[in-house]
Parts: C-alpha cells; sequence; structure tokens
C-alpha cells in the first residue's frame, strides 16, 4: 500500500474500497456455499490446492513456505521486467491473464448461479461470459476511469473462490494468512514488493487501484476476502465471526493507513490480517 501524495491524511472515507471488495466477495461466497439440503456446490471446484497434508505437524507450514516462494517468484519477476522496461510485454502478459481469470470466474459464478435452474442455457453463460470479461478488460485496459471498481469486484471474486478452494484445510489456510502478513513486511521494505511500488504499481494494469491519494495492490484486497471468507465457510452456524473479520480487517486497515500518513509505504496485510483472525476467532468461542 503506498500514497500518492506525500500531504496524505487518514480519512475514513479511504475504507470504502476496502468494505465494498469484501461484501462483494461475501455475494461471492453465498453463491459458492451449498444451499440448505445440500452437501456440495452446483458445480464441483478442484479440491485438490495444497500439496502437504493439513493434518499433520509440518504440513501447514510447508504449504506456506511453499505459497511464499511462488508469490516471491512472481513479484521478482514482474520487478524484472520493470526495471528491464519491458513495459509493452508485461501488459500483454497481463491482458491475458486478467481477461482468463475473469472468464474462470464468470463460468463459476454463473454455472453456480443457473445449473440446476429452468434459467440454464450454455449458450447464455458463454454469451455473459463474453460479454462480462469484455467489459472488464475495456475498463481495465482502455477505460482506466472505472478500472478501480473492476480491480475491487475482482479482489471480492477471485478470493471467494480461493477461500472457498482453500476451506476444507484450515490449518494450512491459516498458516497461509500468517506466513503472508509476516512476508509481506519484508516484501515491502526489503522485497520486490516495495521496489514495484517505488518503480510506478499503477504501469500493472490491474494488479492495482487508486483511490484518491492512496495506491493499494490486488492482493489486499483479495486476501482480506480469502481471510473474511474463511470464516464463512468454516463456521456456517453464525455470521458473526464473519462479521468480526471484516470489523478487524477495517480496524487493521486503519491502523495501516495511519502508518502510511507517517512513512508513505506501508504494508497492507499484518494488521488487518493479524486483527481480523484474532476477532474472527475469539468470535468463535461464544458461539
Amino acid at each position: 500500500m503506498a500514497s500518492e501524495n506525500e500531504k496524505f491524511k487518514f480519512n475514513p472515507v479511504y475504507l470504502v474500497p476496502v468494505l465494498a471488495s469484501m461484501l462483494f466477495g461475501l455475494g461471492c461466497a453465498w453463491i459458492l456455499k451449498p444451499k440448505q439440503g445440500s452437501t456440495a456446490p452446483p458445480i464441483a471446484l478442484p479440491d485438490n490446492v495444497i500439496t502437504f497434508p493439513d493434518n499433520t505437524l509440518s504440513g501447514p507450514l510447508l504449504n506456506a513456505i511453499l505459497f511464499i516462494i511462488i508469490v516471491t517468484i512472481s513479484a521478482t519477476t514482474f520487478y524484472f521486467l520493470l526495471k528491464q522496461n519491458k513495459i509493452k510485454f508485461i501488459k500483454i502478459v497481463l491482458g491475458i491473464v486478467m481477461t482468463l481469470a475473469s472468464s474462470m470466474l464468470c463460468i463459476i459464478y454463473l454455472l453456480t448461479l443457473l445449473l440446476n435452474t429452468p434459467y440454464y442455457s450454455l449458450t447464455l453463460i458463454i454469451a455473459l461470459t463474453i460479454l462480462i470479461t469484455a467489459i472488464f478488460d475495456l475498463t481495465i485496459f482502455k477505460y482506466t476511469k472505472f478500472q478501480s471498481i473492476s480491480v475491487i469486484a475482482l479482489g471480492g471474486a477471485y478470493g471467494a473462490v480461493f477461500s472457498y478452494l482453500l476451506s476444507p484445510i484450515p490449518y494450512s489456510t491459516i498458516a497461509i494468512l500468517i506466513a503472508l502478513a509476516i512476508y509481506d513486511i519484508f516484501a515491502v521494505y526489503r522485497g520486490p514488493v516495495g521496489k514495484i511500488a517505488q518503480s510506478g504499481i499503477d504501469k500493472l494494469n490491474g494488479l492495482s487501484y487508486s483511490f484518491k491519494d492512496i495506491q493499494m495492490g490486488l492482493g489486499d484486497l483479495f486476501f482480506y476476502t480469502v481471510l473474511m471468507c474463511f470464516m464463512y465457510f468454516n463456521y456456517p452456524s453464525s455470521l458473526l465471526p464473519t462479521i468480526m473479520a471484516i470489523i478487524g480487517i477495517c480496524i487493521g486497515t486503519t491502523i495501516t493507513f495511519y502508518l502510511l500518513d507517517k512513512k508513505g509505504i506501508f504494508p497492507g496485510l499484518p494488521f488487518p490480517i493479524a486483527i481480523g483472525l484474532t476477532l474472527g476467532f475469539v468470535t468463535t468461542l461464544f458461539i
């Protein structure tokens, strides 16, 4: 998370995009969640998203380390390309990745919504997927005035799917979130993430959004939603853990913004993840 203005001052309005992304993600999670009387979603999503068993002492830690390695390689590659001024190549790669991601999400959510209804039609799903993906690409790469809206929606929608895939492996999910929060500190101040922010994260269309005087990465919104939806999927009997996780993330983001006011750049994950997890889990003791 970075400030675009040396005179940046925190205002509660800066929380609006974060909250909007999480609420959109919560709606997406509701679509994916098996409905009453059913034990599975209308469509089957892959369930093998980890390498090491979740029910062992070392499994969650090893899964978290592997995830950090993947994130580090990806961020380092983008930084290297930015440093080499390969902007055109980056935009081509991002265009392909963003198009595939939005298409995949459209198919998942449209199939989940329509598959077991009278409105189901493969032709309709394909047509809507093409239309929505085209609109998404236009707002990301051409009509960038609306780019932030698409990034906020993408963070929520993609975070909900990823959290659903991780929901059967709670210990690994927790380990990954904690490891990311710790790694984010290093990545911003000593690693590739901070260097990317200083090089101009706004050049990476779709990987960040601008709101007033701040620049926030898609990854922050994505992992906030993963955490919130983790509570939603794993504690289905009550919405309290989910609500408290959202409150915790907002409190953590507020602290982050205050520190951003002083430092100009600050990791977006540590405080929201720490406080969101804590409040979410403490609430589970009372349900």
